[in-house]
């Protein structure tokens, strides 16, 4: 029986218009009365995953970073895994190297150094989520949605290096190029450190601490909880949702899901801007999966 459903979020419970569907609400809804745990693990930070969740009136735990923070049900924070301030130099280094745009997720926050750069990778994001929007029309949308997002915008990164009271949680780099510019960067970065790089959509690219993963933290609420892994359920679709994917007893892959990550679920669920996450609770509750 599940006793705790973790969901990723961007291209799972969120639809393509970045909020969470009365179905899904109404499903995470029936799992917590039916005493099950319902928390998000998401690649965001804590502050651009919470808005979403409160507009549906949805309070519950949360891993965020992939696995760097995780936050209690009352935001407190009950773990944080960072990456060694000189590691990350050198990965800034590299990133430089390669003109790569990035952005570095912290203990204070997220932080860019470009308004402009900023917004022209979500509105690409969203241009390619969504069917039939014109460039125009996803940097408007986009533009609206990052203005409820906080983020410091600073000079240069070089500062948050020499703040001690900073620590670095994830860096984030994209490219229009995908992954074919960016794979091999990231097995090179892997080498630098203790590091784990995975991605998120086909244009990015995600480092953390190699303890920083979505799994390690999913397990280790579970042991908190005392919960078996055999009672878990993760739910996600891309690749930085496999090491959850794979530890959990039952875990379903968004039908929009990369194909990689469909062949590590166990089951299969309809596209995220169909519900999917709460098609998947749903089958999960009633079939005693």
């Amino acid at each position: 029986m599940i006793k705790l459903i973790a969901s990723d979020m961007d291209g799972t419970l969120l639809s393509s218009h970045l909020s969470i569907s009365e179905t899904n609400k109404e499903a995470v809804l029936e799992a917590q009365a039916l005493g099950i745990e319902f928390m998000v693990a998401t690649g965001r930070a804590y502050a651009e995953a919470k808005p979403a969740l409160e507009e549906a009136g949805i309070k519950c735990a949360m891993i965020t970073g992939n696995g760097a923070q995780g936050f209690d049900s009352d935001g407190n924070e009950t773990f944080v895994i960072s990456i060694e301030k000189k590691v990350a130099k050198e990965v800034m280094g590299t990133l430089r190297e390669n003109n790569l745009y990035f952005e570095l997720m912290t203990s204070k926050g997220v932080y860019a150094e470009s308004q402009v750069k900023r917004l022209e990778n979500f509105a690409t994001l969203l241009a390619n989520q969504i069917p039939h929007l014109t460039f125009k029309m996803a940097t408007a949308m986009a533009s609206a949605h990052l203005n409820m997002l906080p983020v410091n915008y600073i000079d240069s990164y070089n500062e948050l290096m020499s703040d001690d009271s900073i620590e670095i949680l994830k860096f984030i780099s994209f490219s229009d190029h995908g992954q074919e510019l960016l794979k091999p960067i990231g097995e090179k970065i892997e080498g630098m450190g203790p590091l784990y790089v995975t991605s998120s959509f086909p244009n990015n690219i995600e480092i953390n601490h190699e303890d920083a993963q979505k799994g390690n933290a999913v397990r280790k609420v579970a042991e908190e909880l005392g919960i078996s892994l055999d009672d878990v359920m993760t739910i996600g679709d891309n690749y930085n949702d496999v090491s959850m994917l794979s530890i959990a007893g039952v875990s379903f892959a968004m039908g929009n899901a990369e194909e990689g990550v469909k062949k590590i679920a166990k089951y299969e669920t309809d596209l995220n801007v169909n519900d999917g996450v709460g098609k998947a609770i749903l089958r999960a509750i009633s079939e005693n999966l």
